[in-house]
């Protein structure tokens, strides 16, 4: 009987299961294959998320296979995504991360939407020792637990409400009182706490701080409590379909501030299509712009390069949730060639040694696995498009003030 050698906490039942003992293909005298399970939110509230990360991650798979597929010493192993629909519930993609592990034989993981559903599925991929990058998960709760196989693309909630704070109290002195309406949910959570602190920081009056449950549809009584408050700045946290409801809702109820500040949506066309002129003026932050300008040694290259290709292929411009999963992959992909296997101890050792450029910007992750060489832009929309008012290097615009 063979014995197989322990990789971190990974039983040599769980290993043989993720069929790792070889590339898929090979006994067959077929080009090896390297499987990338994918649980996402297809269908549900989330739905328009998980679509942003499946062509994403589809884009990625398609470069790396017109060039062969992934370099694993000396051999090209061709790449293939496995999707699961967990239906934007949180308990299901935990299930469905485990059986694309045990069933599906993936060989590495990209985890779950969102800072809760990636939280609640890395106990699965740390289980079985799968390296696991979460392309859409900035909250540190994730990667507060001591697992060694997560890492996370996007920096911490901090590193987004920071320089909102910094340039919306700079430019004006006047804005004074805060109204924070965040969705009950771990990163939407987590950003109110992170703006609360932030408008305290400088000394700012938080009027109004309150959460509403998933699946709200109206948000009357909410916006009518901080209408009454008079905020200088409203700053609501949610996903796309919740904070298209609330900006209509605001306009409807009549709620104007000075600045109105929402994360995350604005940054998707889909928000502001829905929205219109409503969404003039308003600032959001995020992890990526397509402003950006960097030489990327991933196979995407220069930051220009990836988003003509993504144009090309999608006739829009890449948001920051879509150039995310892609560089889940293209990350991905370069510890497996830095490693020169796809064991999954020595892809992970790769991952947590990282210090390379990509289109995406730098990437070297902190001890927890959360990234920590990014500055994200924050933007704000201006005849129909977001325009980048930090950082100073990437500027295009300078911040208005006055959302009707």
């Amino acid at each position: 009987m063979t014995t197989l050698p322990a990789f971190g906490r990974r039983s040599a039942l769980g290993f043989a299961a993720a069929g790792l003992l070889a590339p898929l293909g090979a006994a067959r005298g077929q080009q090896p294959t390297i499987r990338v399970g994918a649980p996402l939110p297809l269908t549900g509230p989330l739905a328009p998320e998980g679509i942003k990360q499946r062509n994403g991650y589809d884009f990625w798979a398609a470069a790396a296979n017109a060039r062969g597929g992934v370099d694993v010493a000396g051999t090209k192993h061709r790449v293939e995504i496995v999707y699961a629909d967990y239906a934007s519930n949180t308990p299901r993609a935990v299930q469905t991360a485990e059986r694309l592990i045990t069933q599906d034989r993936v060989n590495f993981l990209f985890s779950p939407f969102g800072s809760g559903a990636a939280k609640a599925a890395s106990s699965v991929n740390e289980r079985y020792g799968i390296p696991t990058i979460a392309a859409t998960a900035s909250s540190e709760q994730v990667y507060d637990q001591g697992y060694k196989f997560l890492f996370g693309t996007f920096t911490p909630n901090s590193t987004l409400t920071e320089p909102l704070a910094e340039i919306v109290t700079g430019a004006n002195p006047q804005v004074r009182r805060v109204a924070v309406l965040a969705r009950n949910d771990l990163f939407p959570l987590a950003i109110g706490q992170e703006m609360v602190a932030s408008a305290r920081k400088r000394n700012l009056q938080v009027v109004f701080d309150e959460k509403y449950a998933i699946g709200t549809m109206d948000h009357a009584s909410a916006i009518t409590q901080m209408r009454a408050q008079r905020p200088d700045w409203v700053f609501a946290t949610g996903y796309t379909n919740d904070l298209i409801l609330i900006r209509k809702q605001m306009a409807d109820l009549g709620l104007r501030a000075p600045v109105v500040t929402m994360i995350a949506g604005p940054a998707y066309r889909e928000f502001i299509s829905a929205t219109g002129r409503q969404a003039e003026n308003i600032t959001s932050a995020a992890w990526w712009h397509p402003a950006v300008r960097y030489q990327g040694q991933d196979l995407f290259g220069t930051t220009e390069s990836f988003n003509q290709a993504w144009e090309q292929r999608f006739n829009a411009e890449p948001d920051y949730a879509e150039a995310s999963a892609a560089a889940a992959g293209a990350i991905l992909q370069m510890a497996v060639e830095a490693a020169r296997t796809i064991e999954p101890a020595k892809v992970r050792d790769a991952l947590a040694a990282m210090d390379a450029t990509t289109f995406y910007g730098r990437v070297k992750f902190g001890p927890t696995g959360q990234i920590t060489s990014l500055e994200p832009p924050v933007f704000q929309i201006q005849g129909g498009q977001p325009r980048v008012i930090f950082p100073q290097g990437i500027k295009q615009a300078d911040l208005r003030f006055g959302v009707g």
